[in-house]
């Protein structure tokens, strides 16, 4: 006997989007300090991303800001840093998700090399 349940209560609203919705490109884990400050209040925070792709990254945090914010974004790893602009796609209460919407040529090489090096390591 089947037994019928709604997903999206069990799982959580947000993990369930993100096993289930197609992402544009794969997502690797990444841990790094990254800094986001929100365009329009200039309220900012540091902490730390879970993962990252070419088109964002989650970011582990208690104070996610709203969805659709507009961030300027840095991260800093090892002696590399990238720096971007960003909205907040979307929050959980454990962090938020960043869509990269604007990146310069040398920070695209930045993030580019760390996507091609957490590859190889998958």
């Amino acid at each position: 006997m089947a037994v019928n349940f709604d997903a999206r209560r069990v799982l959580g609203c947000a993990h369930y989007e993100m096993m289930h919705t197609p992402s544009r490109t794969r997502r690797y884990l990444f841990v790094a300090t990254i800094e986001l400050t929100d365009t329009q209040s200039e309220a900012k925070i540091q902490e730390r991303t879970s993962d990252l792709s070419l088109n964002g990254c989650r970011v582990e945090t208690h104070k996610p800001f709203p969805t659709e914010a507009k961030v300027r974004i840095r991260v800093a790893r090892r002696s590399a840093k990238f720096v971007a602009l960003g909205k907040v796609s979307y929050t959980t209460s454990e962090g938020m998700g960043i869509a990269f919407t604007q990146i310069e040529p040398n920070d695209q090489v930045i993030l580019e090399k760390w996507v091609e090096e957490l590859r190889d390591l998958a």
